[in-house]
Order: structure tokens, then sequence, then C-alpha cells
């Protein structure tokens, strides 16, 4: 079976709720998140409420009929359950817990939120793919919190310093990019 083919076959089986498909999704992606929340102060309940989570938003996003995936499927859900990962952690750190309230939080409100951090990292990836291969370099090093010095190295630049102008143009024509889409006057609006 293609990649393509195997794809669509776990997408299809996401969204009918096809149980040998969704255990091989289950197989094949649950311990990746399982890794990745671990390494991120999570432990094994935490992982496998983002999975679920993950899970259902992308099969919510998958029903709407102008929807695609441009990359793997699994690496469209790996990404999908690392933001989930970021905003459960975000609120954690923020939420004062006290085991006699009840969490209000409601699942759709979670959906929606998570459908529209999705859709903002998916502008953002779209955007940093139009702008130069060397940019996206530059920027791939800055995001991932590489010293200045090596990006110089790296990249034959002279200085630091230059580095530092570069990183700054390159933000300003990704940021440019992504402002002058209609999408992001849309999720702004949000």
């Amino acid at each position: 079976m293609t990649t393509q083919k195997h794809d669509d076959y776990l997408l299809k089986s996401l969204i009918t709720g096809d149980e040998s498909g969704i255990k091989k999704i289950y197989a094949k992606m649950y311990p990746k998140v399982l890794a990745y929340v671990s390494k991120h102060d999570g432990v094994e309940d935490d992982a496998k409420d983002v999975m679920q989570k993950s899970l259902l938003q992308l099969s919510v996003r998958a029903q709407a009929k102008d929807f695609s995936i441009t990359s793997s499927f699994e690496g469209y859900l790996f990404t999908i359950c690392k933001n989930v990962w970021r905003r459960e952690a975000k609120l954690s750190k923020s939420r004062v817990t006290n085991p006699k309230v009840i969490d209000l939080i409601h699942e759709e409100r979670e959906i929606a939120l998570a459908a529209y951090e999705q859709e903002k990292w998916e502008l953002f990836q779209e955007k940093l793919h139009e702008i130069s291969e060397n940019c996206r370099k530059v920027l791939q090093f800055f995001f991932n919190k590489i010293p200045y010095a090596k990006i110089a190295n790296e990249l034959g630049y002279a200085t630091e310093n230059t580095v530092r102008q570069r990183i700054f143009k390159c933000k300003s024509k990704l940021k440019e990019a992504i402002h002058s889409d209609s999408r992001y006057k849309e999720l702004k609006e949000l």
C-alpha cells in the first residue's frame, strides 16, 4: 500500500470509526505521543488524554468538505498532539486546583480552541514555506534556540550581529506574509 493510500485509509478509519484502522493509528502514534508528553513533564494519563483529544479534533476537522492533509497523516496528527499538549500544559500552569471543585471546561470549547490553534499553525507553516530557503534555515535555527555563533558558523555568516540582522529580516518577511493572508484577519477576529 502506498503512503498516500495508507494515509487515506487511516483518515477514513478515523472518520468512520473503523476499529482496526483506529487500532493501527494508536499502535503507530501513541508511543510517540507518550514519549513527547513524558519528555515535556507529563504522565501516561496526560498522553492518553492528548491522544483522545487530538483524534477527536482531527475527526471533526476531517469531516469538513474542503479538508486535506498536505503532509503525512502521522506528521499531521503528531503536530495536533503537540499543540494539544502545549495548550494543556499552559492551562495547567495557570489553573488553580482544588479537589472539591468540578472543572467546567466544555469539550466543545476545547475542540474549537484546538481547531483554532491548528489553523494558526497551518497558516504559519504554509507561509514559512513561501519565504526563501535561506530564511527558513535561519529561522529554523532560531526557533530551535541554536546559539548565534553556531548559526553564523553553520550558514557562513561573518558575525553574530549579521545573524541577528538576518533573523530580524526573515522574521519580518514571515510576519508580513502571514499578515497579508486573508485567513490571518479571520483568525485574528476569533
